[in-house]
């Protein structure tokens, strides 16, 4: 008897079923595009809040989640008026604009101005966020709860190259075109992600398991309800309750580590040229190593020990992280914990957390998910700073911040537990 024929490769390596490999790809370009857009645009961003300093970037926190409350209504009747399928275009075509816009405003010389700066330090801060949430949301009604733990490690490596790319592009073009010319680029990005997802929209129409009419007549509809709804969804569910406040935890040790940033890079290097070279190659370092962890690693560690591994990983590290920082304050050190926590958040947390969602109903998933990725995140970053800034009688901060890591850690192992009660009681529903 012959031996049996070998598993294609790709199969084996992102355990494609059939019909997935197409729309798999298309989910990873669409990513690849988003993140590359923002990260093109990140270290311009981030060499502002070096200039403008950590108390005025502490304010601007403040400003930012103003914002972010801002977006949660317009949002909310977006979703009841437009079509489900229709968001992301109209929603990535705003950012283009956007982003031309900004583009002439850098171009007659007012980059240097103190509110511009600001503004688009606040504007950028808010829409990364957005625009990533809606995207997931999009792909969590796309794929079903069982796909996501195989595929949402191979499609969240898109936008770790997206990641990668776009500052690499930025630092190619940066002295020759300047920042008004950066933003251009972050606008081709957003652009090029219209037509992907109307390519991944087309591939995904045939596949296997969208086979239904009538979820297939429901997806093609407006969500409907109250623009508020996503912020009362919330408050009614324990579940939802819970992903609240693990977003919370990430963006309070972000925070923490953010401002210990500004401040030991500004005394490290003092040109500005030096930090946003410093920045850039922190962002190389972190995405190299994601992408490798998300394609090989992570829908293992989803489909073999479950979620509550890619949950709790990160606050376990992050509670010895943040104790090295408080015995041994050095850039060094930062740049360490830095690295290790934004690895594991974008090779781990970031698929496990949206993979929490995938036994919700699209309200939960659109309006529901995007105030807690949004108004939550940013209202822990405007907390965390506040913390930061009282008088700790000569404690450490990175010890405040190893506390709310356990807090963190016990959220993290409950969710993961609930979320795969949910998972199942689905595929047994199903």
């Amino acid at each position: 008897m012959s031996p049996p024929a070998p598993e294609p490769a790709d199969r084996h390596t992102f355990r494609f079923e059939p019909g997935e490999r197409l729309p798999a790809f298309f989910a990873f370009a669409l990513y690849f595009c988003v993140l590359g857009g923002y990260f093109c645009l990140r270290p311009v961003r981030d060499t502002i809040g070096t200039i403008l300093g950590r108390q005025r970037v502490s304010d601007l926190f403040g400003y930012t989640l103003l914002a972010s409350l801002a977006i949660v209504p317009v949002y909310g009747w977006l979703c009841t008026k437009l079509r489900r399928q229709t968001f992301l275009p109209w929603i990535y075509g705003g950012m283009t604009i956007f982003l031309l816009g900004c583009a002439w405003i850098f171009s007659s010389h007012q980059e240097n101005n103190t509110t511009v700066a600001e503004s688009f330090y606040v504007a950028i801060s808010v829409v990364n966020l957005f625009l990533v949430s809606v995207m997931w949301s999009f792909l969590l009604e796309l794929f079903t709860a069982g796909q996501t733990r195989r595929l949402f490690g191979f499609i969240a490596a898109g936008g770790t190259t997206g990641a990668l790319f776009g500052p690499y592009l930025t630092s190619l073009i940066v002295d020759d075109v300047g920042n008004a010319g950066v933003l251009c680029l972050g606008a081709g990005f957003f652009s090029a992600a219209i037509l992907l997802q109307r390519l991944l929209l087309r591939a995904s129409a045939a596949a296997p398991w969208r086979n239904d009419p009538a979820a297939a007549q429901q997806r093609s509809q407006p969500i409907g309800g109250n623009p508020f709804a996503g912020v009362l969804l919330v408050l009614k569910s324990p579940y939802l309750m819970a992903i609240a406040l693990y977003v919370l935890g990430i963006s309070a040790i972000n925070t923490f580590l953010y401002f210990d940033q500004l401040d030991l890079l500004a005394k490290t290097y003092p040109d500005p040229k030096e930090r946003t070279a410093v920045l850039a190659q922190i962002d190389t370092t972190v995405q190299a190593l994601t992408v490798l962890l998300q394609v090989f690693a992570t829908g293992r560690i989803a489909s073999r020990w479950g979620l509550g591994v890619l949950l709790t990983v990160v606050p376990i590290t992050m509670i010895f992280g943040m104790g090295t920082l408080a015995a041994m304050h050095t850039f060094v050190a930062l740049v360490t914990v830095i690295i290790i926590r934004r690895v594991g958040e974008y090779a781990f947390v970031r698929p496990g957390r949206e993979m929490l969602y995938g036994s919700l109903p699209a309200e939960t998933k659109y309006k529901a998910k995007n105030f807690v990725d949004v108004p939550v995140y940013r209202g822990g970053d405007w907390l965390t700073t506040k913390l930061s800034n009282l008088d700790w009688k000569g404690m450490p901060t990175a010890l405040i911040g190893a506390g709310i890591a356990v807090l963190w850690l016990g959220v993290g192992w409950w969710l993961g537990r609930r979320g795969e009660h949910r998972t199942a009681d689905t595929a047994k529903s199903a």
